[in-house]
């Protein structure tokens, strides 16, 4: 098949042939940003708090008087411990995947002239750290000397364990522990390392971001106060938290329960990613639509191309060209139009990720997405052009001698 009969025909009908290469174009820069934000969400969902979800709830109490924060948690902490199937009741500022409490910026100076990030701070009672069943890769678990009193919401200084990706951060290929940082006045020194500990807000940073937590171990009291971690055997938490959530109203008249922030980990993980999901589901949709208006133009175009073309089919046909040859002819003219359209495609799909890292922090689009998604259109022209294309390869070579 040579090239240049189809570049010909294609100049006798450069608006049709531009509308559709720029329809294709921009297919291409949707196709590439939203498939590799379908991926980014997914994976979002997928990410690994470093707990033992299925063993873990949490209790949120709100009303109380905060001058008697000390008595409400031994009150609710002895009472909760009551409860059959109850393996551990302790205190915490907050969960994977529930509401935030201890965002902070650190610095790796006491000058504050060396920022390094903000990260997550879980501040925890005795017992949380068995209870989260987080895995140590490094250095110590805390010890009961290392749960200081509260200075406002941190110890003003502190033995602390910090996740693997947030060392990395801090003191890449470098042994973190001993290494420390600083909170404003606010002072820790690394102790112990985990291998994953998702911030409870775990899409807020971006994905690079998700694991900077810290682990600081506390006394609990005024200022650490009002949420509950609870931990049971899978088969049985359901039923402990609903028995915990009855047992509050006795245990501790003066406070309110939240509802919504008082779930199972697994729960709270749903609910938190339910709109990542959502979107997912949306631009899938978005993108089926947009593929299936292109592919519609391009088997419109083809068969008026095709309806337009019968004489001239039918005189080819009659001078020796075989079916092969008219159906390889509107192929390649399709194929001709949709890589033209994808090389300006390209180019959109990498200005629209420029755009969408600008406005709203996302990471740079991976390369690769560009021939994946070139791949798709070609294979959708294909499959578009068929049909008109198999209606002309069966032109008779008699339609040459109508008139008209």
């Amino acid at each position: 098949m040579q090239i240049q009969p189809v570049l010909a025909a294609l100049r006798r009908h450069r608006l049709a042939t531009i509308l559709i290469a720029m329809e294709i174009a921009l297919a291409c820069a949707v196709l590439c940003n939203a498939c590799f934000l379908i991926a980014s969400r997914i994976q979002m969902t997928h990410v690994d708090s470093g707990v033992d979800e299925s063993f873990l709830a949490t209790i949120k109490l709100t009303g109380y008087d905060e001058a008697k924060a000390s008595d409400l948690n031994a009150r609710v902490t002895s009472g909760l411990r009551e409860i059959p199937g109850m393996q551990s009741v302790s205190v915490i500022n907050e969960v994977p995947f529930g509401e935030t409490a201890g965002n902070a910026g650190i610095t790796l100076d006491s000058a504050g002239q060396k920022f390094a990030g903000v990260v997550d701070f879980y501040v925890a009672g005795p017992g949380n750290f068995e209870a989260l069943g987080l895995q140590l890769i490094s250095g110590r678990a805390p010890r009961a000397d290392d749960f200081q009193p509260m200075k406002a919401f941190l110890p003003s200084s502190a033995n602390v364990i910090v996740s693997r990706s947030l060392a990395e951060h801090l003191w890449p290929d470098t042994d973190p522990l001993g290494k420390e940082f600083w909170c404003g006045d606010f002072h820790f020194r690394v102790t112990g390392v985990v291998a994953h500990l998702a911030r409870p807000s775990a899409g807020e940073g971006g994905p690079g971001t998700i694991e900077w937590s810290v682990f600081t171990p506390a006394q609990p009291g005024a200022n650490l106060s009002g949420v509950y971690l609870l931990r049971a055997d899978p088969a049985q938490l359901p039923r402990v938290l609903r028995d915990a959530r009855a047992a509050i109203a006795k245990l501790a008249p003066d406070a309110v329960v939240e509802q919504q922030a008082s779930q199972t980990i697994g729960d709270l993980r749903q609910v938190y990613f339910r709109q990542d999901r959502i979107m997912a589901g949306m631009l899938l949709g978005v993108i089926v639509a947009l593929l299936l208006v292109t592919a519609l133009g391009i088997v419109g175009l083809a068969s008026f191309w095709v309806q337009q073309r019968r004489r001239q089919i039918g005189i080819r046909r009659a001078i020796g060209a075989t079916r092969g040859d008219i159906l390889r002819y509107f192929q390649t003219e399709n194929f001709l139009i949709v890589t033209s359209g994808i090389a300006l495609g390209m180019l959109l799909a990498y200005a629209l990720n420029l755009l969408l890292m600008t406005q709203y922090e996302l990471p740079r689009l991976p390369l690769y997405y560009l021939p994946a998604g070139a791949l798709i259109l070609w294979g959708l022209g294909q499959l578009a052009v068929l049909g008109p294309a198999l209606r002309a390869a069966a032109v008779p070579p008699v339609v040459a001698t109508w008139s008209g």
